[in-house]
């Protein structure tokens, strides 16, 4: 049987009475009823005039509808979900980039994403969650009416499924768009690394507007015939007792996450022992060789340490599940595309020697949305480039060493440098601002920034990060800014954001 290419098609794969999707205080969705809300939202979409080409941003909180919605767009559209807690020059640009048609936004939720998307033109539909019904049912509203229904074709293995942005600090973030095909191969590929059987089920903690939760928790799960369990986002105080209610045998998340369970395992230990997890997958960041060891001795399972990016629709290599060997330190071996180690030339480098991690698959994005020559910078002899340093062992598990790339890598969350550098340039005392990554124990990487300001202006730390939280979301506002008289450059002139925190002496 050939393999199921499109989002819509995986639906189909599974046992129609099994459980799709759980949620705390909720009947479960069944697969057919799922199926059945997709082919309905694909009917609204066509009624609304969104073709398959068509991009739909999504603002919603996580849970239930969240992964659902995601389901019925992608299935017959470009899905484009954004962080709810994105400020209005954030939704601005980032909807204004995609070009996209249509805001999916959960019906009473107050966010400048409306206003943002009426003064573009942009239609405003309504998510209603139908709280009395099976969870992730809802309801689309326009001007607080039902969308009527109607009847369309789902989109194929070639038509773009996902719209995401990526970063770069030298350029603005790039639009990654991503096939069916491309999801779907990794969708199997995960649930190839995993074992996944319909028996499985993910409790989803990461956030559905990023790769990681969309493709590692949630595609994985449907393409597998399982199950998810989707709780209202994270919150490390109800972890174990959405585990006990979930029945999970599986999750997945960042380093952070996992130390913050980790902190309350001990006073759960009953839970723990009454709902064993068959393994536990952690992806995004480096999760450091000792806290996976502790995970382990809590949870008494496997803990599989990955390694992901957007352009590779999530999953480029993984540890294996035993009794195949877990090497902490590395992120494992290549599972799905191929993975290989490119010298300066663009020659193949063999075992042992570092060089740039590259690599090819049909998971892999064909290239950014109107940006040729990110393009030609990201592909080179057939392989993607991924920015990262590494090398492989004589095994095939590969070690992330460095990135050449500059981005800001906060507990998983990726930030780019240079839109941070951007608002504090707009502050009226500021001539140069240089955003940088410092280390930090938890998160792995903090955001700092150093500023030069203007001869004669008089500014504080405290009020540069206040106008920085008033333009972006929290996550990306510096923890630390550093007040020179010059930033440190290179032999060229260029200012150096890489080595700046330890030429600064932070933290």
């Amino acid at each position: 049987m050939p393999a199921e290419r499109t989002i819509r098609a995986l639906l189909g794969s599974g046992h129609p009475e099994g459980i799709a999707i759980a949620a705390p205080d909720r009947a479960p969705l069944r697969r057919r009823e799922l199926a059945a809300q997709m082919d309905a939202t694909i009917g609204s979409l066509r009624v609304l005039g969104v073709g398959r080409q068509d991009r739909v941003a999504m603002v919603l909180p996580n849970g239930p509808e969240m992964a659902a919605v995601f389901l019925g767009v992608a299935a017959g559209a470009a899905a484009a979900p954004l962080n709810a807690a994105y400020r209005a020059e954030e939704f601005d640009f980032y909807m204004s980039d995609i070009e996209a048609k249509l805001l999916l936004i959960e019906a009473g939720l107050e966010s400048p994403a409306r206003a943002v998307a009426a003064r573009r033109g942009i239609t405003v539909v309504e998510v209603a969650p139908l709280l009395s019904a099976p969870a992730g049912r809802y309801a689309l509203l326009k001007d607080g009416q039902p969308v009527a229904g109607g009847a369309g074709e789902p989109s194929g293995p070639a038509d773009v499924a996902l719209v995401l942005h990526t970063s770069g600090t030298t350029s603005r973030p790039k639009i990654v768009p991503l096939t069916h095909a491309n999801l779907t191969a990794s969708a199997r590929n995960i649930g190839r690394t995993l074992a996944l059987q319909p028996a499985d089920r993910c409790l989803v903690i990461m956030p559905l507007f990023h790769i990681h939760g969309l493709i590692g928790a949630l595609l994985s799960s449907m393409a597998a015939g399982g199950s998810v369990y989707c709780p209202p986002g994270f919150n490390a105080l109800k972890f174990f007792a959405w585990l006990d209610d979930s029945e999970a045998t599986w999750y997945t998340a960042v380093p952070t996450m996992h130390q913050t369970i980790l902190a309350r395992a001990e006073r759960n230990r009953d839970v723990i022992e009454r709902r064993p997890l068959r393994f536990i997958r952690s992806s995004s960041a480096s999760l450091p060789p000792q806290v996976m060891q502790v995970l382990e001795t809590a949870f008494s399972c496997p803990v599989l340490e990955s390694y992901g990016m957007t352009e590779a629709s999530h999953q480029m290599a993984s540890n294996p599940l035993p009794p195949a060997a877990r090497k902490p330190g590395t992120v494992g071996r290549g599972a799905g595309p191929e993975v290989a180690i490119q010298g300066p030339g663009g020659d193949i480098l063999p075992a042992g020697q570092a060089g740039e991690i590259v690599i090819r698959g049909e998971n892999v994005t064909a290239g950014y949305a109107n940006n040729p020559d990110a393009n030609a910078e990201a592909f080179r002899n057939g392989w993607f480039r991924t920015g990262d340093l590494g090398f492989l062992d004589a095994e095939g598990y590969l070690t992330i060493s460095g990135r050449l790339k500059e981005i800001i890598n906060r507990g998983g969350e990726k930030i780019t440098p240079r839109e941070i550098d951007e608002v504090l340039l707009d502050h009226p005392c500021v001539a140069q601002a240089l955003a940088f990554a410092m280390p930090h124990d938890l998160l792995g990487e903090e955001v700092a920034a150093a500023v030069v300001l203007r001869e004669g202006q008089e500014t504080s730390e405290r009020e540069l990060r206040d106008f920085v939280a008033r333009h972006l979301a929290d996550f990306k506002v510096p923890r630390r800014i550093v007040l020179l008289q010059e930033i440190p450059k290179g032999p060229t002139g260029k200012l150096q954001r890489i080595g700046l925190a330890q030429r600064l002496g932070l933290p």
